[in-house]
């Protein structure tokens, strides 16, 4: 009787089959913080039987069944770490060996964070090129992007798998491709779908040719003010100290006759030069006045 137990329970052993993990409760795609429920089943199988949850080859938990009734795991999604691939062995107690099961792979997700749209410059002219670059600083990869002019795509869907921006070039045809632009950001987490800053593009008014020219002529303008404004202290009010002083001088002689009607008999003093300091005499001019009929005055001229 004891063999025939030890058969059967051998046979059942033999029975024994791989066990099936499957997801109960919870995305794949997990957040921060977000629990799952996981499922561990051997069938057919001949209890008890003990479940072990690993991942990555680490055992997380154990749970032993004495039914058919499938093992439940409940795990805690806390980081980035939580994530990756699982699997589950199915074994008899007090027995070596056991079956693996299938692996499920969780990935986290991360919401995105709104786009920057931008371009190196928002001011261009009729039939030049320009980029557009679209960027999401935070969330999981991948992050696909999609560019707008106002309302209607101007560009297929571009997906990146690294942290980079997506970039676009646009030829500015005409005054109807200068507006406003917009781009829209999404990855896995559901629902996540953001919309970036509005950016425009406007015309760039073309300069006149004589803008150079009046350019110049103002510079050159300023200068001479500035040249006037020095000049000033420096050669006119000089100069004109120097008239003042000699149109206040005396007279050095007289050299022309003098009628006689208008003058009486006298003599006049009158400084001729002035008295230089390696001279040592002065020298003066007495002028002597006589009255004679109908002649004019003679001059006469002593030097002292």
């Amino acid at each position: 009787m004891s063999q025939q137990i030890q058969k059967v329970t051998a046979n059942d052993k033999e029975m024994l089959s791989n066990p099936k993990l499957a997801l109960v409760q919870g995305p794949l795609n997990v957040v921060m913080k977000q629990n799952v429920t996981l499922s561990c089943l051997s069938e057919p199988g001949y209890p008890p039987v003990r479940y072990t949850l690993f991942k990555h080859n680490q055992q997380v938990s154990a749970l032993n069944r004495s039914d058919l009734t499938p093992a439940l795991f409940t795990l805690t999604i806390s980081s980035a770490s939580d994530t990756g691939e699982y699997k589950c062995k199915a074994e008899y107690n007090n027995s070596s060996g056991g079956k693996y099961s299938n692996s499920l792979n969780f990935t986290f997700i991360e919401p995105i964070s709104k786009p920057v749209l931008s371009s190196p410059t928002s001011q261009t002219k009729e039939g030049q090129n320009v980029t557009l670059s679209c960027f999401s600083e935070n969330g999981s990869l991948p992050i696909t992007y999609q560019f707008f002019k106002g309302r209607q795509s101007i560009s297929p869907q571009k997906t990146m798998q690294k942290r980079e921006a997506a970039v676009i070039f646009l030829f500015m045809n005409s005054l109807s491709d200068f507006g406003t632009y917009k781009c829209k950001a999404s990855n896995s987490f559901s629902n996540n779908t953001k919309y970036s800053n509005a950016f425009n593009f406007t015309l760039a008014e073309e300069r006149s040719h004589s803008q150079p020219l009046i350019i110049s002529l103002g510079l050159i303008l300023l200068l001479l003010i500035i040249g006037f404004a020095l000049a000033i202290p420096l050669f006119i009010i000089p100069l004109y100290k120097a008239k003042k002083i000699k149109s206040t001088r005396p007279s050095i002689g007289l050299t022309s006759p003098v009628n006689a009607e208008e003058s009486e008999n006298e003599v006049i003093y009158s400084e001729i030069e002035p008295v230089k300091p390696e001279e040592e005499y002065i020298n003066f001019s007495v002028i002597r006045r006589e009255e004679e009929k109908g002649e004019n005055l003679k001059l006469q001229y002593w030097n002292i």
